[in-house]
This record gives structure tokens, sequence and C-alpha cells, in this order.
């Protein structure tokens, strides 16, 4: 007699992170369809495009592939420099650090695509700013390792998708950073006790991430888990002094002409005194 054995269920699939119709940017697929070349100018930040794929991201709030590579020990500062100086007006400073022997194409590809999703990251950011392209204008760097513009902002959400189940505050992303109270027993890793051990009430974590020579993502990661730990929270700015009604009058002794208080000029200063206590 035959025993028949019914089949395994079928493994669950993970679900794909679904690109909002149009892309995360409307200019950014408009680009890549037509297959277009230069640099696509966000308020977050700047994507270099070759025949419509991203060649290179860059941010202000992200380390640059040269802080990256130098942290690692891939490559040294003066090596940097050379490269810069001898190729960087042909816009060929990959192939030059490589023909060189000063890094392996495989160690350039890994922390150049690094670099490129780090500060695409960023780049790709909510966005009330106007976006803007230039044609035709190519990044110093050279070709390294194209990548695909859907491939990018499907990242882009994941990255953002993950921050979200780790603390859903992003407050933490960019105000300086102030210590809590340390949970009774809870312990942190040693990448998480050097974030934490930066933490000063000044440094934001893109600070932190330039200090540490990381990709800044990475550094948001540790954060919200530190913050969902109740390890640290983000500074919060401390109220302006409240100031006189617009339209009040200070009191002044008999004979003298009284002081009007511009309402204009009292709302100049409660913003003043605000961006002062941040």
């Amino acid at each position: 007699m035959t025993v028949r054995t019914p089949p395994p269920p079928p493994l669950p699939l993970r679900q794909r992170t679904q690109i909002p119709g149009g892309g995360l940017s409307p200019m950014l697929s408009r680009l890549a369809a037509e297959r277009a070349t230069g640099v696509l100018m966000r308020e977050g930040g700047m994507l270099y495009l070759s025949d419509g794929q991203v060649v290179y991201a860059e941010s202000p709030a992200t380390p640059g592939l040269d802080v990256l590579l130098i942290a690692r020990g891939a490559l040294d500062e003066d090596g940097w420099r050379e490269a810069v100086a001898q190729a960087g007006a042909r816009r060929l400073v990959g192939r030059f650090l490589v023909d060189s022997g000063r890094i392996g194409e495989g160690a350039l590809e890994l922390c150049h695509l690094g670099a490129l999703y780090d500060a695409a990251y960023f780049v790709l950011g909510p966005s009330s700013a106007p976006a803007r392209f230039r044609y035709g204008e190519p990044h110093w760097l050279g070709p390294v390792h194209p990548v695909p513009v859907d491939a990018v902002e499907r990242e882009t959400l994941r990255r953002r998708e993950l921050l979200h189940r780790i603390w859903p505050d992003p407050a933490t992303d960019e105000a300086p950073l102030v210590r809590g109270d340390r949970p009774a027993g809870a312990t942190v890793t040693p990448r998480q006790g050097e974030v934490l051990d930066r933490v000063d009430g000044v440094r934001t974590a893109t600070d932190i991430s330039r200090t540490l020579g990381r990709p800044a993502f990475h550094t948001l990661v540790d954060v919200r888990r530190l913050a969902a730990a109740g390890f640290l929270a983000p500074r919060m700015a401390q109220p302006a002094p409240a100031g006189p009604a617009p339209g009040d009058q200070t009191p002044v002794a008999d004979g003298e002409l009284p002081l009007f208080v511009d309402p204009h000029i009292t709302l100049l200063k409660r913003l003043r005194d605000a961006l002062e206590a941040l």
C-alpha cells in the first residue's frame, strides 16, 4: 500500500516594496525614460545620471565616498588627493584609483554603491522645493557601477519603512541628540555604544556619522534603536521668552511720550530668540 503525503505548503514570499505611481520623483522617472545624462538637483542633494541610470549621489547629510574609503582603510588621504588631481578634470577618478593600484575594482564598487544608496535616501526624501536638472554634466568620479532608477527608489522606500518600524518618530534624524535615562538592565551593542558615546546635546545623527566615518543611514538605524530603547532623545528647542502682546504700550511717567511696541518688531524678536535657542 502506497501512502501519499500531501505536498508541503508553499514558502511565504517576501512582500516587495511597491513604488508609488510616478515614482518618488516624477522628474527622475521621466529622465530615466528618456535615458538622460546630467545632474538632478533636489533639496536633499544631487543625483548624477548617465543614459538614464544613477551613477552617483551626493547629499550634505552623508559622508562622501572619500570619507568612507579612508575610514575603512581602503585608501589613504594622499591616494585620494592624487587621484582627484590627476583625473578629476577628466571625470575618471574611479578609473585612476583602480588602474594605479590604489584600490581593487571590487572594493571600489562596494564602497561606491554604499555611498550612492546612502546619499540617494536623503536626495529622494519628501520635499516641497522644486527640482532642477542640468543636462550633460558628468560626475568627476566617472563610471563605476550604474544603478537603475527603480532600484534606487525601491531601496529608498525599503529604508524608510525600516526606520518607521524601528521608531516612528523622525525627530531624531535631524535634531541635536541628548542622552536619556539609561534603562535598568539594558545594554547596547559595541556599534551602538560608539554612537551613544558621541551624543552630547550638540551633534546630530549626521554629525555622528561623519565623526565615525560611517554611512549616515546606518547611523540613523542605530539612533532610532537607541531612541526606542530610551537611551537618547532629540533635544527640544527652548521656548522663546514671552514678550508684550502686539499693540501693547509700555507704562511711562507723566510728561513722557508713550513708547509704542511695533507688533512686527515684536514678532522678529521672538523669531530671533527661538533661533538662538536651537
